[in-house]
């Protein structure tokens, strides 16, 4: 390789931050450049590689890819590896490391992957001196990037050498900051960069650890947002340009001076005094110390000061995930909006949040809406322009969870008023009601569900339950995006006039709430403390189910034909429940005549819930063992015991990052290495069943191909969820 030529170069990018990324390295100068999943292709020598790296805000890192080959098998991926000259890239007293991602890949172990990558680079050097090249996990002289999808596999050097969202300013650090690079995105959709050059003033009422404030200082007085940097996976490469790199620094040095002289008002507040000192501790290390206010102020006090020009109020509330959580946040958000009616008249506001309902609480028209994903969580950026024609009264909270009875009631028509949308939903629900109530009663089924989205306009699930009481869940799924708020809550009103009288129940045993897309264990939660917990039957047994305190009730009425199947399967069995939940198929498995069942459950709350599920059923003791562990850990914990179950169900969440994990899971990702740890626990004539509720969920059948896999997806699909057959998906597994 010439130091001078041109190389294709590859820098990744949060998640739906590639446009952006696409403009920035445009503006840098890089040239080819093409949006990609994931980041964003550019061509350009190493002296444009190094620029991309010092001033990038957007990417993660910036890769040089060495090689493409097919790598279908461990032996594959080392021959690959070997066959690439690493002496032209690094020497043998040099220290290395390598980062391994894997997708639709027949190697299905990432750490496994990377021990080959490193075998292969470690013997090709002893090979020819005799000696090896240590391996440095943090700060390597050369760091190898591998990425395998569909078995083809893409090595390449991170030029980058760590993720370039770390700056270098932060002296200390607080719960679940902002990644710099994901500020630095929002800032840029809230339209910083031309405020700021028009002299407006950046302010963060909720400042944090001050990182919208640094982000938008550096943008605004053309500071490198690599300037702090020591590190680069470049400057231990062979091949490396020192002067090139020089010269880059020394340039920013001068754009920094220069631009700090025309750097607008900037300043921040937090109530919380130790998180202002946490923001004033990154500022100094940022070099930013007398460019930056910081106050110690709530936000009903805060206010633009008369020396301010207009321009942008930026922030980030709390998203929240338990009802008092919610309840509280309401009056946040609602607040951020009247005070910037009263005091920010004329800005431009900006307010990033996880939770997109809540957003609806700030009485203010957004013009502009924009998706982005902090780490696993999809989240909104909401732009508003502070004028009186935009403002509008909040007449309903709308808000993920569950809505209080004056929620409902502030959402009912008037009296004997009934919408053209409202009639057609009554007639929808008039048809389902007959057809399934014969079946349900010939069944013995007391809970079902009687309406799932079935009219695109009305995007409700709604599920009767008759037990000890009769009551309605209803569930609003989380409106797209093209869907005007204000026409969803009265589509919703056009529910709530309807589903009362015709499933006859009370206006108080109506439970509403607004379902949207959960991320770990956030569907479990528990939102409140009522104790609105009563019982109902399915196939002989009884289970408690809770409408009101809980996002999601107990019982997944779509599992309700694979736990009938569980209690066929069961007799004689040793039983395995895994990710149990409220071990509504434990209960199955011991009226089925298990020997013994074993229920595995991180959360205390739902294995107490299980526990008193099998003790209303009369089934106690230690045949019945319950037991709180993270279900990945405790699976490898027995099998090296050698413990074995004859009849497995595996129903795991979509995504988890639970404080109680070591790592995060990604069913997708993780799923088949899942599989073969509980198949691992199988008797030899065991039959483990895994389902999953994830629509865009691909089963790797390639990578278990040692197992007999047949999809009952269908065969378990109860007859009141036929309208809509991607609800679950089911198979069984077995040797």
């Amino acid at each position: 390789m010439q130091n001078q030529k041109s190389f294709t170069l590859f820098a990744t990018a949060p998640r739906g931050v590639e446009r952006l990324l696409f403009d920035e390295l445009k503006a840098i100068g890089a040239e080819a450049v093409t949006e990609k999943r994931g980041g964003v292709n550019f061509q350009g020598d190493l002296e444009m590689a190094m620029r991309v790296c010092l001033w990038s805000r957007l990417a993660n890192r910036v890769l040089l890819p060495l090689k493409k080959f097919r790598a279908e098998s461990p032996e594959a991926l080392y021959d690959g590896v070997r066959a690439i000259d690493w002496a032209e890239h690094f020497d043998v007293d040099q220290s290395f490391a390598i980062d391994a991602k894997l997708s639709s890949s027949k190697i299905s172990h990432s750490q496994y992957a990377a021990l080959k990558v490193k075998d292969a680079v470690v013997d090709q050097f002893r090979e020819k001196s005799g000696e090896r090249p240590s391996v440095e996990r943090e700060q390597p002289d050369i760091r190898i990037n591998l990425h395998i999808y569909r078995d083809e596999a893409t090595i390449s050097l991170d030029l980058s050498g760590d993720s370039l969202h770390r700056r270098g300013y932060r002296a200390e650090t607080m719960a679940a900051p902002l990644k710099e690079n994901l500020a630095a995105a929002i800032l840029l959709r809230a339209g910083w960069p031309k405020i700021a050059e028009q002299g407006g003033t950046l302010f963060d009422p909720m400042c944090g650890s001050g990182t919208f404030l640094i982000e938008g200082a550096m943008m605004a007085a053309d500071i490198a947002p690599g300037y702090l940097r020591d590190y680069y996976g470049f400057i231990g490469w062979k091949q490396f340009q020192p002067e090139a790199w020089s010269s880059l620094t020394q340039e920013a040095e001068e754009r920094r001076e220069k631009g700090l002289e025309q750097l607008p008002v900037i300043a921040g507040s937090d109530a919380i005094i130790k998180t202002a000192g946490i923001a004033k501790a990154n500022i100094k290390a940022a070099g930013l110390a007398n460019k930056i206010t910081i106050l110690g102020q709530p936000l009903n006090q805060v206010k633009a000061e008369n020396d301010w020009q207009s321009g942008l109020f930026i922030c980030n509330p709390p998203y929240g995930e338990r009802l008092g959580e919610v309840d509280k946040l309401k009056q946040l958000y609602h607040e951020i909006g009247v005070i910037l009616q009263a005091r920010f008249s004329g800005w431009n506001a900006s307010v990033f949040t996880g939770n997109h309902e809540l957003a609806f609480q700030i009485p203010l028209r957004s013009h502009k809406a924009y998706k982005l994903f902090n780490g696993a969580i999809e989240c909104k950026l909401f732009n508003f322009e502070v004028k009186a024609e935009r403002y509008f009264e909040v007449k309903a909270p709308v808000a993920e969870g569950i809505w209080g009875s004056s929620a409902k009631t502030a959402l009912l028509p008037a009296e004997g008023e009934l919408s053209e949308g409202a009639q057609m939903l009554a007639n929808r629900l008039k048809k389902n009601l007959k057809n399934l109530r014969r079946w349900a009663k010939r069944e013995d089924i007391s809970c079902y569900r009687v309406y799932d989205a079935d009219l695109p306009e009305y995007a409700l699930a709604i599920d009767l339950y008759e037990g000890e009481k009769r009551a309605v869940h209803v569930q609003e799924y989380e409106a797209p995006k093209t869907v005007d708020a204000e026409k969803a809550l009265e589509r919703l009103r056009d529910a709530l006039a309807v589903i009362p009288d015709l499933l006859e129940v009370p206006q108080d045993e109506l439970y509403l709430k607004v379902r949207r897309r959960q991320k770990g264990s956030s569907q479990y939660e528990k939102q409140d403390v009522s104790g609105g917990f009563f019982e109902v039957v399915e196939n002989g047994t009884k289970y408690l189910v809770n409408l009101k305190d809980y996002l999601d009730t107990g019982l997944f009425l779509d599992h309700r034909t694979t736990r009938k199947m569980i209690a066929e399967l069961a007799e004689g069995k040793r039983f395995l429940n895994l990710f149990a939940y409220t071990g509504t198929a434990t209960v199955q498995a011991a009226m089925g005549g298990a020997s013994s069942t074993t229920t595995v459950d991180m959360s205390n709350t739902y294995l107490e819930w299980a526990k008193k599920n099998l003790a209303l059923n009369g089934y106690k003791g230690e045949k019945h063992q319950l037991v709180r562990a993270s279900c990945l850990d405790w699976l490898k914990a027995e099998k090296e015991k050698g413990s074995r179950f004859d009849l497995i169900f595996l129903d795991p969440p979509t995504f988890s990052n639970s404080k109680r994990m070591e790592n995060e899971f990604d069913l997708q990702r993780d799923h088949v290495e899942l599989i073969n740890d509980a198949m691992a626990l199988l008797a030899p004539k065991g039959l483990l069943i895994f389902s999953t509720n994830n629509r865009k969920f691909r089963l790797g059948k390639e990578s278990l191909s040692e197992w007999s896999v047949e999809d009952v997806s269908r065969k378990t699909l109860p007859k009141d969820f036929e309208r809509n057959p991607k609800i679950h998906y089911c198979w069984k597994i077995s040797r």
